[in-house]
């Protein structure tokens, strides 16, 4: 039997369910008045109407293809007991439904939803709030997370979740969901072809979007704001990121974006605004950094080590008090036609690119970085001083790192924002 015959005879059953499913309303009133009951009787491929009011119900178990729709703003009450809606099935949908009251607990990671071992899923347009876990995606693939809504109640890491969650899964796409006072806004391990695109995750306790393991991943046009720190990337590749914005993420040990082990990337398009730090990067190579903003941070990008063959061209450097910190003398990376609003180069021909090359590392920032505390005497003329001697001949900072065509005006893109 070939694959075309076996996919078609798939389809044919497929569509045969769905041509005599059944609708079944839930309500106080009505014959069936329960979640649980109306899954219970339901067929494969049924659709679930989930009338107005307050369902007092938990562990709710989903093994057959569903849909469950809320009219009217249905809300689901899970009382602090435990885990609201499990999905073990494919080809399940939940939307228009609010859920709070999620069980806490220090050995198992409730969750409002959590769909395990399942593909062609939908979670969208619910409203998730008071919560452990949000939306928990457990070797799933195929699916999509789409124009929820979630806030947590987070103080301490120790008792909160993630607001979305994927382990181990793949091609699955997270869209439009606004993620607020959780652990991590969203987070991803062992997660493969993952597309977040046009997010919110703010206000969250550790990170707005946390990568561990996760190769060949997406994350377009999302806001990461005023988190513990923005987005930690870590020993995954291939991962793309593309016009982000990541603002005011402070803190002593906060940045907008942490990259640690991670290879052959693009960070394209960005905006990094009034972080401590706006990139802080280790071990990562073959990294093209292009056409992004960093203005007003502490920081611009803080190069820690064993990072090598990255590019750096096109981007922005705006106002931050320091744009390039490097703790080695050893470079290979390359920093070509960017624009440093610091630059007080000339340009005779009138080309448009300096005509003097910029040092983008100053010896203040080497001196921070090794005694934190000489921060107080970041405005003094002191400082200057030894910026211009080490700028005339580099004894601390690597003598190759440096702009041979710094750009006199900043570049001008093309951002719907």
């Amino acid at each position: 039997m070939n694959k075309r015959f076996l996919h078609s005879v798939l389809f044919f059953l497929l569509f045969t369910a769905t041509l005599f499913a059944q609708r079944i309303e839930v309500c106080t009133s009505c014959r069936i008045s329960t979640i649980t009951q109306a899954v219970e009787k339901a067929e494969p491929f049924d659709t679930i109407i989930l009338k107005k009011g307050v369902y007092k119900e938990y562990n709710i178990g989903i093994t057959k293809p569903l849909t469950i729709i809320g009219e009217g703003n249905p809300v689901i009450d899970g009382d602090n007991k435990g885990e609201i809606i499990t999905i073990e099935s494919d080809n399940v949908t939940i939307e228009g439904l609010t859920i709070v009251n999620v069980g806490t607990s220090y050995t198992t990671d409730f969750a409002a939803i959590r769909v395990v071992k399942s593909e062609n899923f939908l979670i969208k347009n619910n409203m998730l709030e008071r919560l452990f876990f949000g939306i928990y995606l457990e070797k799933s693939n195929h699916g999509k997370v789409l124009d929820n809504t979630i806030k947590g109640d987070a103080v301490n890491e120790y008792n909160s979740g993630n607001g979305i969650q994927l382990w181990y899964c793949n091609n699955v796409e997270v869209t439009n969901n606004r993620i607020r006072n959780v652990r991590d806004g969203i987070y991803l391990e062992f997660s493969d072809q993952i597309e977040i695109k046009n997010n919110k995750s703010t206000n969250n306790l550790r990170y707005g979007l946390h990568f561990m393991f996760s190769n060949n991943d997406t994350y377009t046009n999302n806001l990461f704001e005023n988190n513990g720190a923005g987005v930690a990337v870590m020993f995954s590749k291939f991962i793309k990121m593309y016009d982000n914005v990541f603002r005011k993420n402070w803190g002593t040990a906060s940045f907008g974006l942490l990259l640690k082990e991670i290879n052959d990337s693009e960070i394209k398009g960005n905006i990094f605004e009034e972080n401590t730090v706006g990139i802080n990067i280790e071990g990562s190579n073959r990294i093209e950094y292009s056409n992004n903003d960093f203005k007003s941070n502490g920081w611009a990008v803080k190069v820690r080590g064993a990072c090598y063959a990255n590019t750096f061209t096109k981007n922005n450097f705006l106002y931050n008090s320091f744009d390039i910190s490097y703790n080695s003398k050893i470079n290979d990376n390359v920093f070509d036609k960017n624009y440093w609003s610091n630059y007080t180069g000339y340009d005779l021909n009138k080309n448009g690119i300096g005509d003097v090359p910029y040092r983008p590392v100053k010896l203040f920032s080497y001196i921070v970085n090794r005694t934190p505390e000489t921060i107080i005497l970041l405005r003094s003329l002191f400082i200057d001083i030894i910026d211009f001697s080490e700028k005339v001949s580099p004894v601390f900072t690597p003598d190759n790192l440096m702009d041979n065509n710094p750009l006199l005006k900043p570049i001008r893109y093309d951002r719907d924002r």
